[in-house]
């Protein structure tokens, strides 16, 4: 299996049956998003523990197959994280989706898989709605946000 099909079965995999999937009830923060462009949607709900890390991160929404896929992939990656870890891996990500790889991007695992989007600006935004999501969720400590691709932060 080359890595093209291995990037499609993944992002697929990811869409179809996210993992991390819901409404979390007990979230500190609530974060809203959105991409005009494709029609994406994300509630990112996160609780952070007494430690401060990420215990647990769930999204609900629609949009399409890679903003799914990424969203499903970013919650699993970042659950236990510190909030410097997180934001650290959101770093990461973004550059691995705008074209900057680094070595840093192997800590992603199977995130890297997402970097074929770069090839495709629109499909950037796409990708990247979670991430932006869960990097104004680490902004703040408790309440809700928006936040959209149309709008840089």
């Amino acid at each position: 299996m080359d890595l093209e099909e291995l990037y499609q079965e993944v992002i697929l995999d990811h869409s179809r049956r996210p993992r991390n999937f819901g409404v979390l009830e007990n979230a500190d923060v609530l974060v809203h998003g959105d991409n005009p462009a494709c029609g994406d949607e994300i509630h990112l709900g996160v609780h952070f523990g007494t430690d401060g890390k990420l215990q647990e991160i769930k999204f609900s929404g629609q949009g399409c197959a890679i903003s799914q896929a990424s969203a499903s992939m970013m919650t699993m990656k970042l659950k236990g994280k510190s909030r410097e870890e997180a934001a650290e891996m959101a770093r990461t990500f973004k550059n691995l989706v705008t074209g900057e790889s680094t070595d840093e991007s192997k800590s992603l695992g199977d995130l890297q898989l997402l970097q074929g989007v770069r090839k495709f600006p629109q499909r950037v935004k796409c990708a990247m709605l979670a991430w932006r999501a869960v990097e104004q969720a680490l902004a703040q400590t408790a309440g809700e946000a928006t936040i959209s691709t149309e709008i840089e932060s």
